[in-house]
């Protein structure tokens, strides 16, 4: 579970509500006795029952922290793959699994009920017929990003597109393998119309390229992880110092970035 500072105006602003945003999760959570480690990519690793419960407990602490929803809202990187396939779903918390409809009804009910505006891989990566379906019923208001159903390619972005699968790409220079092959998904997802992000991985070095990258070629967003672990915040700590460096010429791109 992520957040987007949408209502930002630059980037030094939008650590900041991030910040104010993650303080306060930790301070809720400590104070409503859930157990807390940091994962992975340096976000909290709370304690709840269900995937509902940290829904609610991430739209308390953005409003907690002062924000409205039209400000900081929510991404959700789904990563279907990991517990779908074939049209069915098994989210570990819930106990139990899910047809496609059942579990895009789940989540087209998150979207109703809390401040949602990107979902990533929200079916799996074999499930196009669900991507599909997803992306005719919330497309229009909500970013819905192809990761493991992208892969960095040029051709599925292409394939994608055609069909109406999605409307954004991640982009991962280490997932396509080399940086032109990158820049033409990249390029490719703009000519189609998505949005772009770039993005880091799991066991990330300190490696500050990716931010570059995601002003140099103009992607409008990046990913890169939490408030916590040097290797992430290497890469928001370069991304102040290149806005200082271009002054007057930076810009922020708030929602502007986003295909909706």
């Amino acid at each position: 579970l992520m957040v987007m500072p949408i209502g930002a105006h630059s980037m030094q602003e939008a650590l900041a509500m991030v910040a104010d945003v993650y303080r306060t999760a930790g301070e809720l959570m400590a104070d409503n006795g859930r157990r807390v480690g940091v994962a992975d990519e340096g976000g909290w690793w709370p304690d709840f029952s269900n995937n509902e419960e940290a829904l609610q407990m991430l739209t308390r602490s953005i409003d907690k922290a002062g924000y409205r929803h039209g400000e900081v809202m929510i991404s959700l990187d789904i990563a279907a793959s990991e517990f779908g396939g074939g049209g069915i779903y098994r989210p570990g918390l819930e106990g139990r699994s899910y047809p496609r409809e059942e579990w895009i009804a789940v989540l087209l009910d998150w979207i109703a009920k809390y401040p949602i505006l990107s979902i990533e891989d929200p079916l799996a990566e074999d499930d196009t017929e669900g991507m599909i379906a997803f992306t005719k019923a919330v497309g229009r208001r909500v970013q819905i990003i192809g990761d493991d159903y992208l892969v960095t390619h040029a051709a599925r972005v292409r394939e994608a597109s055609a069909v109406k699968a999605c409307n954004a790409a991640l982009i991962k220079p280490n997932q396509a393998g080399t940086i032109s092959e990158t820049f033409d998904a990249l390029q490719t997802a703009k000519e189609c119309g998505f949005s772009t992000i770039v993005s880091a991985r799991s066991g990330e070095s300190e490696d500050v390229m990716i931010s570059h990258l995601s002003v140099g070629w103009n992607a409008g967003q990046l990913k890169v992880g939490s408030f916590a672990r040097s290797e992430r915040m290497a890469k928001w700590n370069e991304l102040l110092r290149i806005e200082e460096a271009l002054g007057s010429a930076a810009g922020y791109a708030g929602r502007s970035a986003l295909p909706i």
